[in-house]
């Protein structure tokens, strides 16, 4: 019988066991942007630090480069980490680069361990067929924020590890439990009154935490990193 885990990337992954895969999720805001970018067929690449960032776009023709550090959009970048400027970008196919404080770290460290899969809010039910044919272990990180596993990512964890369980996963800890009981029906916007969310309101940035709650499984696709880019599969 499979199992599904949910945890927090803090630091370093350790390593995956015989057939596992991983989920990384940061619903704020670095999965929903990559997600967003790749749904439009924008080849996106996430960065794992600015030295990452600086080095990706030495390879690639005239890359926008999006991200921030602590909140604050890097010298130099041409956007944030925004779901909402990533989905007002005209019909270029300039390739993106993706930095954020932990989101795109945890996308670039779990691609050099196992298949990756990018999840947000907008994909949940297609990632969830998806792994139940698989039936590959399955651990969902969250992206660590300021030491802590925000409400909203596991929100969309809950509902992964909730939807694999008719296809008969089962939780692999206490500590997977208690988030699925917590969080498995709660409502779209069960983390608005979250640190994540009163940050973007006080920042200004209330646009792309409208855009994270105006678009719940929105997207039948599923993603995954291959070979450094964020792709959408069949």
């Amino acid at each position: 019988m499979p199992i599904v885990a949910i945890d927090c990337f803090h630091e370093h992954l350790t390593s995956p066991g015989a057939d596992e895969v991983i989920v990384a999720v940061d619903v704020i805001r670095a999965t929903t942007t990559a997600v967003t970018a790749a749904a439009v067929g924008k080849p996106l690449y996430p960065a794992g630090s600015i030295e990452a960032a600086v080095r990706l776009a030495a390879d690639l023709d005239r890359p926008i480069l999006a991200g921030e550090l602590g909140g604050v959009q890097p010298y130099g970048f041409d956007l944030q980490n925004s779901p909402t400027q990533i989905a007002a970008l005209d019909h270029s196919t300039r390739p993106i680069i993706l930095l954020s404080t932990s989101g795109t770290r945890l996308m670039a460290e779990a691609s050099q361990v196992a298949a990756t899969y990018v999840a947000c809010l907008r994909n949940v039910s297609a990632l969830v067929r998806h792994l139940a044919a698989l039936e590959h272990d399955v651990r969902i990180l969250g992206a660590d924020s300021r030491g802590e596993f925000r409400e909203e990512d596991q929100l969309c964890a809950a509902r992964i590890a909730r939807g694999l369980a008719p296809a008969g996963y089962r939780p692999a800890d206490a500590a997977t439990e208690e988030v699925v009981q917590r969080f498995g029906l709660a409502p779209d916007d069960a983390f608005m009154s979250g640190k994540s969310a009163e940050y973007l309101r006080d920042t200004g940035q209330s646009a792309d935490l409208d855009f994270v709650v105006g678009h719940i499984d929105d997207l039948d696709r599923v993603f995954v990193l291959d070979a450094g880019e964020v792709r959408a599969i069949a």
